[in-house]
């Protein structure tokens, strides 16, 4: 099913590595190189890569993948309740349960395609954020979300007597402290990230990855050569729903609280940016759009009016208080029209995305060094 890789694959492999890795290092300049922000670049590039694998090779837009975010989240902190606070368990139990969700709802779903496909995902989506905000509360415990509590039975901590702390007990990958914001959280998360970067790129390379480009190609043309793409649809839908539990199963492992908003529609559409504006169908663009999105979503999210006061405090005081109210339109709780007004632009000028853009500067100096070096050639042979 998995084909083999490239040497440029296995370079971009071990480039992606180093750069997951030495984040702390080089975010740190931009004001980014804590563990928890670092964590959401992991956990939203894994939501993506997965994502990128339905809607990148396959062409289907699914407007619901957030109900697997949610169920990935949900069935992690039933696990800490219940049995243990190691993440691998947790981790473990999330994949299956988001992986059986997304079976069944990518069966009844990939029976349309289209436009009707996407409203179907999106309902689906809909009805599981309206399950679990109101009518299961006794498992999601509704608006005020499902978390820890000192009750919580915990049986296989206790049957193998797991030291208790005071307070809340904290989560861990067999004794390494995940949650609470640290260096460990985020390493464990990049680590997934990089395995999941890496399965993400035998994906794309395999048979099967050709099966699912064909499908985006010319899906009746397929079906006439004698290949039933609905296996290879229904495939690449469960694939990508996992990804998307085990993104929920890492939010709750560095931070076990699980909520209803995470299932909204509008959680769907994030992924669905991220996506595009670093470029669908590409390896590393979701990586990309995600973390571009998760980034300014912080910087712009902290600015408030007092920050804005200060920040223009060189100008006259009707100036300042123009400029003020014309910027918190942007900053704050207004970050997302910001988001808006790039993702129109990328969208008309680079339709590709980021990734698009990239390839365009390579064109560039790539034509211009060609352009050199005949150049020099010319004079050499006139010599």
């Amino acid at each position: 099913m998995f084909g083999n890789l490239s040497r440029n694959d296995w370079l971009l492999i071990a480039g992606f590595t180093i750069l997951v890795l030495a984040a702390p290092i080089w975010l740190a300049p931009l004001g980014a190189g804590y563990p928890a922000i670092m964590e959401k670049f992991c956990i939203f590039a894994i939501f993506a890569i997965g994502f990128n694998i339905l809607f990148g090779l396959t062409g289907y837009l699914s407007f619901g993948h957030a109900a697997f975010l949610g169920v990935g989240s949900y069935a992690g902190v039933w696990m800490f309740k219940l049995f243990s606070m190691n993440v691998m368990l947790s981790t473990v139990f999330a994949l299956i349960c988001a992986g059986l969700f997304a079976l069944v709802i990518g069966y009844i779903s990939l029976r349309r395609s289209g436009i009707y496909f996407s409203i179907l995902t999106l309902a689906f989506a809909q009805m599981m954020y309206n399950v679990a905000y109101s009518v299961l509360t006794p498992i999601t415990n509704g608006e005020t979300g499902l978390q820890l509590e000192l009750s919580d039975p915990r049986y296989l901590d206790n049957a193998l007597g797991a030291s208790q702390s005071i307070g809340l007990p904290r989560t861990s990958f067999f004794g390494i402290d995940i949650s609470g914001g640290g260096m460990p959280g985020f390493y464990f998360c990049a680590v997934i990230l990089i395995i999941c970067f890496y399965l993400s790129i035998r994906i794309f390379r395999s048979p099967f990855g050709m099966m699912l480009r064909a499908i985006k190609s010319n899906q009746t043309r397929m079906k006439y050569t004698g290949f039933n793409p609905k296996p290879y649809l229904l495939a690449a839908f469960v694939i990508s729903g996992l990804y998307a539990g085990l993104a929920g199963a890492l939010m709750v492992a560095t931070d076990p609280l699980a909520g209803a908003e995470r299932m909204q529609w509008t959680a769907s559409g994030e992924v669905v940016l991220m996506t595009i504006l670093g470029g669908v169908g590409t390896l590393v663009g979701p990586v990309i759009g995600a973390t571009l999105i998760k980034y300014f979503e912080n910087i712009f999210s902290a600015f408030n009016e007092n920050i804005l006061n200060a920040t223009f405090d060189f100008l006259p005081e009707s100036l300042r208080h123009f400029a003020v109210e014309f910027s918190a339109l942007f900053v704050g709780e207004g970050w997302f029209l910001t988001l808006g007004l790039v993702f129109m632009i990328v969208v008309i000028f680079l339709p590709g995305g980021i990734m698009e853009g990239i390839a365009r500067i390579r064109a560039l100096f790539s034509k211009k060094k060609t352009q050199d070096d005949a150049a020099e050639g010319s004079v050499v042979a006139a010599e």
